[in-house]
């Protein structure tokens, strides 16, 4: 199928929607579905953890995911993004809990801490990921449906519409979740400063 500004005789300019893509199945349909999106994943991972290595691991756990569950999933609004996020969010707070309930049974044990990888030790460094962890340790403690409402449409900027879709309330619910999530999260912000 060719454009409207494309010359005659030119290929197609057409691209497929991720909902097409994901219907094909083909290993270059997922393929093509991997790089429209990997980057967006792995900055949603990285939001969630603050950890580049952890955000790695969870970008490929979500799209093996993906890639596993390809025939059992539906898109809303023909895009694979809002799935992914969902995901991603999922596996990273699992992750989260695994990581705790370790670090605790390591300290019952007297081990001594884990020496942390190199490149979390540099990227903890920087301010901006202390303050990007403690933030992400607030959103934690909300409330379920705030939590999951920030995540998708903060973190992840999902639009609020699409987040209604994908958490199956209307799209004034998660307005009013993100709306009582900021005001719990600048109250906390403004009793530890």
């Amino acid at each position: 199928m060719r454009g409207p500004d494309d010359p005659p005789g030119a290929p197609s300019t057409v691209v497929p929607s991720d909902a097409e893509l994901w219907q094909d199945g083909t290993d270059a349909a997922f393929a093509e579905l991997f790089e429209r999106h990997v980057e967006a994943v792995w900055n949603h991972a990285y939001r969630l953890t603050g950890s580049w290595n952890v955000a790695e691991d969870l970008t490929s756990a979500t799209f093996l995911t993906a890639w596993r569950r390809r025939a059992d999933v539906t898109l809303v609004r023909d895009s694979a993004l809002p799935w992914l996020y969902t995901v991603v969010g999922n596996l990273a707070r699992a992750e989260y809990r695994s990581s705790t309930r370790f670090l605790r049974a390591m300290r019952r044990m007297g081990a001594a801490e884990p020496v942390a990888d190199h490149a979390d030790a540099v990227a903890g460094r920087i301010d901006d990921d202390r303050r990007l962890r403690e933030v992400l340790g607030r959103i934690r403690r909300l409330p379920k449906a705030e939590r999951e409402a920030v995540e998708l449409c903060l973190i992840g900027e999902l639009s609020t519409a699409d987040a209604a879709v994908l958490l199956g309330v209307a799209e004034t619910s998660v307005r009013a979740r993100i709306s009582r999530a900021r005001a719990r999260l600048r109250t906390r912000t403004e009793e530890t400063s």
